[in-house]
């Protein structure tokens, strides 16, 4: 519970400053709460918690955040479609200009965080999957051979029917510990969570930098950077 107080998770406190106001926000409202009820920490876990801290609280603390100016990431396609106000406008796949040039045949065309490090990098076609009828489609159809998926939700449960049939992922939002970094951990497919890509389309030859080190949790606590880069054949 001293952690808890003390801003600390894990034994650590929070390296990045929307995480540290967020849960700053819920420490204050917790213990605001917990005076209010007069009621031990056991009891108020375990019980009136549940009616003294509601939903609306939550939604209370995510305005006073969006009214800073801050807007989250985008980790799913609609929750970008259902609450645009909260959301970085999306980054569609014919959006963007690429801005490197080609080194060797290979354009750098952006970067994300190692799953797995694996002997050799890896080649394949890059093939978007945004929405449940993309899934359904190459269910029916069959997965084509090399895909390497390019998607932007990071649960792994719009995937997972066909996860086993990509060459590699590419995963715009999550962490190597979300769930589909360790769905594809499981599977022994590589993988980039927390992509930042831009100027590939559908049809296009990539090279992931899949032998670079694995993105570790302690990296992320301690805001190490392991870019692993994404690289467009030309």
């Amino acid at each position: 519970m001293k952690a808890f107080w003390e801003g600390k998770k894990f034994g650590h406190a929070e390296t990045t400053p929307v995480p540290s106001a967020f849960h700053t926000a819920v420490r204050a409202l917790v213990k605001r709460r917990l005076m209010e009820s007069g009621a031990d920490w056991g009891s108020f876990v375990f019980g009136s918690s549940y009616d003294l801290i509601t939903q609306k609280d939550f939604e209370v603390i995510e305005s006073d955040l969006l009214a800073s100016g801050y807007r989250f990431d985008v980790s799913a396609t609609v929750s970008a479609k259902e609450a645009p106000e909260k959301y970085k406008p999306l980054r569609g796949q014919d959006e963007y200009e690429i801005a490197s040039e080609a080194v060797d045949g290979k354009l750098k065309v952006g970067q994300g965080d190692n799953v797995v490090a694996y002997p050799h990098n890896v080649v394949g076609v890059a093939r978007y999957v945004h929405t449940a009828d993309d899934v359904i489609q190459l269910m029916i159809n069959g997965v084509p051979e090399d895909t390497i998926a390019i998607i932007d939700d990071s649960g792994g449960t719009l995937t997972a029917p066909i996860l086993e049939s990509f060459k590699a992922v590419v995963c715009m939002g999550g962490t190597v510990r979300s769930h589909l970094g360790i769905l594809t951990r499981e599977f022994g497919i590589p993988c980039l969570m927390n992509a930042k890509v831009s100027g590939i389309k559908n049809g296009d030859r990539l090279e992931l930098n899949t032998s670079t080190s694995a993105k570790t949790a302690h990296d992320y606590q301690s805001g190490v950077e392991k870019p692993a880069e994404v690289w467009k054949l030309v």
